[in-house]
Formats: C-alpha cells, structure tokens, sequence
C-alpha cells in the first residue's frame, strides 16, 4: 500500500475553498461551525444506510475506507515477471515443476491459480474458475463501495431535514427576535453541511474506492490470462509480450 498524499491535498484543497470563500464573502468560519446541523446530516445519513445495508456490506465498507487514504498498488510489473519465470520453468520441466514455487506468501489468488495449473487443469478450466471467484469479489466489493455513494446521496436530503427543523425553531421563536438569527443560521448551515459533505466527501470516497477495485480486478485479470497461457503451452516470450500490455506507463 501507499500513502495517498493526493488524498490529503484534495481535503485540504476542498476545506480551505469553503472557509476562505465564506472569509472573503465577509462571513466568519464560526458561523459554519454548527454541531446541531452536523449531527442531523451525517447521523441521519449513517443511520439511513444502516437501515438498507446487510450487516456484511456495511463492516466491510468501514474496513475497505483506508483504501483512500493507503491506496494498495496492485504489483503489475511484478507480476509479469513472475509468471514469465514460471512460464520459462514449465516449458523446461514441466508443470509439476512449478510446485516448488508454491509459497503460502503468494496472494491467495494467484496462489490458488497457481495450485490449479500445478493439479493439471486446463486453461478453459483455470479461467472459469478464477473468473467466477473475481466476479463475486468484485461485485461484494463494489456493493460496500456503493455505500459512500448511497451516503453521498441521502446527505444532502438530511441537509434539507435539518434547514426544515431549523425553520421551525425559527418559526417557534417569532417572539424573541433575538433567537431567530441562530434558527435560521442552523437551517442554511444544515443544507450547506448536506451539500458540501456529500460532494466534497462522500461521493469522493466512492469514486476513489470504485478506482481501486477496478485496479484490484485488472491486475487479476492479468494473472488469470497469464496462469491461462502457461496452460495452453505458449511460447514465454509471447506471454511476457501480452502481460506488458497490462502495465500502465
């Protein structure tokens, strides 16, 4: 994994936008600190999605978050040349000859491809078994992605929640004209919260996490197709050159 400093830089790029904007629109930043407007946009947004989530979707959307932060980097170019040397291996003793370089170390997926060509299985066989395991993986992952998307989207919503609240605190104090200001301060707030929580972090995150899996499925494509190849007998050389074409320069 690598730390995102892009990440980090896109936040603060985005924070400071809004605080300086309010800053030289002749606003105070204190006037956007609101814990009332807050807590109904991001709680009412959480608890929204834990409402339609399976319990399983849900964990593994709080686990994969630190994908954003530590991005995993799917080693390609490492890959090409490990299965060219495994492809040069068997071509010189022999499938059984890959056994010894099965390594529990190895990713359980390309370890578990590795173990179907070692047992002999065919390339159509190697392919439609690995396939469907990247299937699923892809769709249980994209689905806890999909989480932040689904916050992204109830955010703003909540935001309007909590401006319609704000009202009516307002409404219920028309008698004290010094407790409409913070009424009515709460409710834009509220919709700015919604608004900017969503687009500025929510939505983000799930556009960042959808670019990891994407990367996640590519580099297993490429094993697969590598793992496949060895299987059909090609030539070493012809597999190297079609594995380059999946590292990015």
């Amino acid at each position: 994994m690598r730390l995102d400093r892009l990440t980090f830089l896109g936040l603060i790029i985005a924070i400071l936008a809004i605080f300086g904007g309010q800053l030289l629109g002749g606003g105070s930043i204190e006037m956007l600190l609101d814990t009332a407007a807050f807590v109904i946009v991001v709680g009412g947004s959480i608890g929204a999605v834990m409402l339609q989530s399976h319990i399983s979707t849900f964990v593994r959307a709080i686990k994969i978050f630190r994908w954003v932060v530590n991005t995993p980097i799917q080693p390609v170019e490492e890959g090409v040349v490990r299965i060219s040397a495994w492809s040069n291996l068997a071509r010189r003793e022999g499938l059984l000859g890959l056994e010894k370089n099965i390594d529990e170390s190895i990713d359980p997926f390309v370890l578990k491809g590795l173990n179907m060509l070692v047992d002999g299985n065919d390339a159509a066989a190697i392919r439609n078994a690995m396939y469907v395991e990247l299937d699923v993986n892809d769709k249980e992952l994209l689905k806890s992605a999909k989480i932040y998307e689904s916050l992204g989207g109830y955010a703003p919503t909540l935001g309007i929640v909590g401006a319609v609240l704000g009202l009516i605190h307002v409404m219920g104090n028309l008698s004290n004209p010094e407790l409409l200001g913070s009424g009515i301060a709460t409710a834009f707030v509220a919709t700015i919260y919604g608004v900017g929580i969503a687009n500025l972090f929510f939505i983000p995150v799930y556009h960042k996490l959808r670019a990891v899996i994407a990367g996640q499925s590519q580099y297993r494509e490429m094993v697969i197709e590598g793992l496949a190849l060895i299987a059909e007998g090609e030539n070493p050389r012809v597999i190297e050159s079609k594995l380059y074409g999946y590292v990015v320069r």
